[in-house]
Formats: C-alpha cells, sequence, structure tokens
C-alpha cells in the first residue's frame, strides 16, 4: 500500500511541532521565544534581514521584530555592511553564541531523545533520505 505523501508531511511537521514544543521552556530560560531561536541560528548563514526572512520563510516584517528583539537581548547587532554602506548585516554576539550553542544543544538532546527509538541503521537511512529530499528538484 502506497504511503501518502501529504500524510508524511503532515507526520514530519507533527514531530517537529513535538520536538519544538518540548524544548521551549529550556529555551525561554535562555530567553529565547521558538521563533527568535530560528532567527538566533541562522543569522550566521543568512547575514542580511531580507535573506533571512527568505532562508525562514517568515515575513519580513517578523524577522524585523525577532532582531530588535534579539538585538534588545544583546544576543544580536546590525552593522552596516562595508561593501553597501546603505545595507545592515546581522551578527551574533559573544552571548548570543552561547544562547544559539546552547538552545541547539536542547533541541539536539530533546531529538534525540525521539531518535532513540529506532536504530542506528534507520537514523542513517533518515539522514541519507532527508538529504535526498532537500537537494534541488530536477
Amino acid at each position: 500500500m502506497p504511503v501518502d505523501a501529504a500524510q508524511l508531511w503532515t507526520l514530519n511537521h507533527r514531530l517537529l511541532t513535538v520536538v519544538m514544543d518540548a524544548c521551549s521552556a529550556e529555551l525561554a530560560r535562555l530567553g529565547l521565544e521558538t521563533k527568535e531561536f530560528f532567527v538566533l541560528a541562522e543569522v550566521t548563514s543568512s547575514p542580511y534581514p531580507a535573506e533571512l526572512a527568505a532562508t525562514l520563510m517568515i515575513p519580513k516584517a517578523s524577522v524585523t521584530v525577532y532582531v530588535r528583539n534579539l538585538v534588545a537581548k544583546g544576543f544580536m547587532r546590525r552593522e552596516i555592511d562595508d561593501a553597501d554602506l546603505r545595507r545592515h548585516r546581522l551578527a551574533l554576539t559573544a552571548e548570543g553564541e552561547v544562547a544559539r550553542d546552547r538552545a541547539l544543544a536542547v533541541l539536539a538532546t530533546e531529538f534525540d531523545r525521539r531518535l532513540a527509538k529506532i536504530s542506528p541503521h534507520d537514523r542513517t537511512e533518515l539522514h541519507r533520505i532527508l538529504l535526498a529530499l532537500l537537494e534541488p528538484a530536477r
């Protein structure tokens, strides 16, 4: 019997939601809201606000709010881009790096708790499958 693609997508989304919900209290202790965590985790790879919004697939206005909050908390700073003085580049502060690393450790621990339910072979296969699904469509 074939597996329904929409059902697989829904199960994957539910898993991610359950893991993030399980981490939310610890993220709050670190001073982070869940969506702020995603911004904090991605800003090094996508340092420009518009790029960050596109990468995270969230509205630019939301990125502005999250960045403002993270700057106020001392986790992030805005810098003038030397290549284009009209642009702001986002960077993590030392405190932001610590918060990001701790939050990622919390997430990894919670997800690892879920992954412990499957065999090492299945974990390897899941890794391979996820990488394949993330490849650009041809």
